[in-house]
């Protein structure tokens, strides 16, 4: 089990998030506002504030949907300009389901 955690642009979720409903046994996803900034720097009028809006996703996913997850949030957040966003991929060791008390390193 792998957990895929992306930040992309605001406006691209809807898209984003029909794409990932297409994908067959999709495990479902989490949303959070957050802001952030990269390694290129903006500045808006006088006032400089280098934090800009993302959406940050997080899913939780079998390892033989790792691939085709990823791929779709990388094809579909895309927009050919700057700050479209980044995707990780990281180890999980194991979840838990809190209303069955069930613990399990494949807990989807």
């Amino acid at each position: 089990m792998k957990e895929i955690r992306a930040f992309i642009q605001p406006h691209k979720l809807g898209q984003v998030t029909m794409a990932l409903l297409e994908v067959p046994g999709f495990p479902g996803m989490t949303v959070i506002d957050c802001n952030g900034f990269g390694r290129e720097r903006t500045q808006h009028g006088q006032d400089y504030k280098p934090f800009m809006p993302k959406k940050r996703l997080e899913i939780f996913a079998p390892d033989s949907l790792v691939e085709i997850i990823f791929e779709t949030i990388m094809e579909t957040a895309y927009s050919g300009q700057h700050g479209d966003g980044k995707v990780y991929i990281m180890d999980m060791l194991e979840g838990g389901r809190v209303s069955t008390r069930e613990r399990d390193p494949d807990l989807g």
